[in-house]
């Protein structure tokens, strides 16, 4: 049996194994003990514990529970709910204002929590009651939410953007840099069209007399929302600073980060007592844990593609193709849309970045900018059927909303990021300039 029909059956029995509810990382491990040993030489599974504990001695893993951390303890408070009404104060007499302070809402706890099913789970629980109550439809309150949640995995921290950098060995701060302009720009995009589609239903509303009276708040109103919510702004500014100032490494970053979240969440809602720091230390260890055992597992499928000489082997065959730069990047922009669909983001990053790199590296494709283009095909995989994990985390905290409604209402935010793709592929420096300015090219 040749490379290419191994990596074939690979490819199909993988698929099989990880849709049949099997954990990801048991899943992956026993996929490649399996091809070792019946493709392999008798010498092929030496290496098995080597390969799976080494990994784990990555000192850069050491930010990911840090992170994960940071999110735990903000997810417990009511800093979610805090972010939307401060922001809604502000831009309640805006059409749309609603909308668009969820959706600034998202951006900010991603900023701060690195996770978009928390994001769309913080912001949703509060943000849309209050948009259904206040006569926004169904449709743009959970497609907002459902898309601004997705942010998570691009705003730094990113959780998404670590496990890229340890597993292509790129530089995790230059990849948070990264993150930066195309998380704020894609922001405005979903406000933009908000604030469209928001101006257009009021005047129907209006026309038909059933627009809610304009809510108005006092300056001092306006001010006081923001007290409780500029603490944790200012571990977002922390984090820029220690990183980006050349402080601390990212790791450190990610450590001071997450006593500053147990210490706010302590002084300002005055709720962390022993049983809810137990329970963060307890939820943040099983996510920790899950992951860390996945990138391990994700380490010897490496191994054992390129043991079995299937990663190059179909890094030639796709260079036999002889594809233009163009075609290229529309091919990996394809199959990245397409796995996102099925997979979760930490899955295809795992699977198919070996396989990725080696084609990236000979058509000389900047790896921190093909990071953000990965990202936000991943970030519309999470509001996409099959999988779409934002739309049953939506469906979850918003019952009354059918969930053929939550897919339609997404559907508009999913054209924004397509396009948006387009104008990334076109202007790379979208996701380039940033990290070059701050660091230096690469």
């Amino acid at each position: 049996m040749t490379e290419l029909e191994i990596g074939a059956w690979l490819f199909v029995i993988t698929f099989v194994v990880l849709f049949s509810g099997i954990p990801i990382a048991f899943g992956l491990t026993a996929v490649a003990i399996g091809f070792l040993a019946i493709f392999g030489d008798p010498g092929a599974l030496q290496a098995v514990a080597k390969t799976f504990i080494g990994e784990l001695s990555n000192f850069a893993l050491l930010t990911l529970p840090m992170f994960v951390v940071l999110g735990a303890a903000i997810g417990m408070s009511r800093a979610g709910r805090d972010l939307y009404e401060s922001l809604h104060r502000w831009l309640c007499r805006l059409p749309g204002g609603l909308v668009i302070a969820n959706i600034f809402g998202c951006g900010l706890f991603s900023a701060m929590c690195g996770s978009s099913p928390a994001t769309a789970a913080a912001i949703g629980k509060v943000g849309i009651p209050e948009m259904l109550k206040r006569g926004v439809p169904a449709r743009l309150a959970t497609g907002a939410i459902a898309a601004g949640g997705t942010l998570g995995i691009l705003i730094p921290p990113s959780i998404t953007f670590i496990i890229y950098g340890i597993v292509t060995h790129t530089s995790i701060a230059r990849l948070f840099l990264a993150g930066v302009i195309p998380g704020l720009a894609l922001i405005l995009l979903f406000a933009v069209y908000a604030w469209f589609a928001s101006r257009s239903g009021l005047k129907r509303a209006i026309a038909a007399r059933q627009a809610p009276p304009p809510e108005t708040y006092t300056l001092a109103e306006k001010l006081s929302g923001l007290l409780r919510t500029l603490p944790f702004l200012g571990i977002i500014v922390a984090v820029t600073v220690f990183m980006y100032g050349g402080f601390a490494t990212p790791s450190e970053v990610a450590a001071i980060a997450a006593f500053l979240a147990l210490v706010l969440v302590a002084v300002v809602y005055r709720s962390l007592r022993l049983k809810d720091l137990w329970a963060i230390m307890r939820d943040a260890t099983r996510e920790s844990s899950m992951i860390l055992l996945i990138i391990a597992a994700a380490a010897l499928y490496a191994y054992m593609m390129s043991y079995l000489y299937v990663t190059q082997s179909v890094a030639d065959w796709m260079f036999g193709w002889q594809l233009s730069h163009w075609q290229l990047i529309l091919v990996l922009n394809l199959f990245l849309l397409l796995a996102g669909f099925f997979m979760p983001a930490v899955s295809v990053i795992l699977m198919s970045m070996p396989i990725m790199l080696p084609v990236l590296q000979q058509s000389e494709i900047d790896l921190v900018w093909f990071a953000v283009m990965l990202t936000i095909n991943l970030e519309i995989g999470l509001i996409h059927p099959p999988l779409g994990l934002n739309l049953f985390v939506i469906r979850g905290v918003a019952p009354q909303v059918p969930l053929r409604e939550v897919m339609w209402g997404s559907l508009p935010f999913v054209m924004i990021m397509l396009l948006f793709i387009v104008l990334l592929a076109i202007f790379p420096a979208i996701a380039t300039w940033l990290p070059d300015l701050l660091m230096g090219p690469a």
